[in-house]
């Protein structure tokens, strides 16, 4: 593995005053010292992978990473065997790229967890962007909420597309029946990265918000996730 440096030959860093010591330097400063825009996206890898394998330069893997996953984005969510199998990568440096990936996945499903979901939308369309955005599959999710429209239960119901192979109306009132739930949204992915709905996404969304209506239970929204943004369905007027 290329973690394993006496195996493989691992390129070492040069001695310090020569310019590998001083790019980090630099790096460091600009991290510390200029906030979030401060790095370019390969030298957020670069410096995630420095602090896993200090004894190599890691910009070329970085550089790498970026063209074969497309962007930042795209590395972090990047399934760990793919990155681990990467030239001059291993199980380590994979490792040290998805803590990052779990670090903000867990960071902006708990900023949903602590507040209505209606009245912080900006951080449910973060935290389904982050989750399901980069996905090579397409994935059904139903947000079980209370009366005050905190998230009760975030189902991931199953892989597939949206129709009543993947969803079933009855069962997802049923299911929130059973939470106690008042209210809840439909979400799912595009992994072609135009988040547009489909006539399906449109028809099994008014069959599931028909169900509701009935036993009282409100389908807030639909929201598609891809790559290139999200699109609610109630702000286009389909529900």
């Amino acid at each position: 593995m290329p973690d394993e440096p006496q195996l493989f030959g691992e390129r070492a860093v040069p001695p310090a005053g020569q310019d590998a010591s001083g790019h980090r330097a630099r790096l460091r400063k600009r991290l510390i010292a200029g906030g979030e825009d401060a790095l370019a996206d390969h030298e957020v890898i670069e410096y995630l992978l420095m602090l896993a394998r200090p004894r190599i330069d890691t910009k070329p893997i970085a550089r790498t990473l970026i063209k074969r996953f497309g962007s930042l984005a795209g590395v972090l969510n990047a399934d760990a065997r793919a990155l681990a199998l990467h030239p001059e990568m291993g199980e380590s440096s994979a490792a040290a790229l998805k803590l990052v990936a779990i670090a903000a996945r867990r960071l902006a499903r708990q900023r949903v967890r602590e507040a209505p979901v209606i009245g912080s939308w900006q951080a449910l369309i973060d935290y389904l962007t982050i989750d399901m955005a980069h996905l090579t599959v397409e994935r059904v999710r139903v947000l079980y909420l209370n009366s005050q429209n905190m998230l009760i239960l975030d189902d991931h119901v199953g892989d597939g597309s949206i129709d009543e192979a993947a969803i079933h109306p009855r069962e997802v009132i049923r299911r929130a029946l059973d939470l106690g739930a008042t209210a809840l949204i439909l979400v799912h992915n595009h992994p072609s990265g135009s988040p547009q709905p489909s006539r399906a996404d449109i028809d099994i969304t008014n069959r599931i918000a028909e169900a509701g209506r009935l036993l009282g239970i409100v389908v807030h929204d639909h929201v598609v996730i891809g790559r290139e943004g999200h699109v609610s369905l109630k702000a286009k007027g389909l529900i």
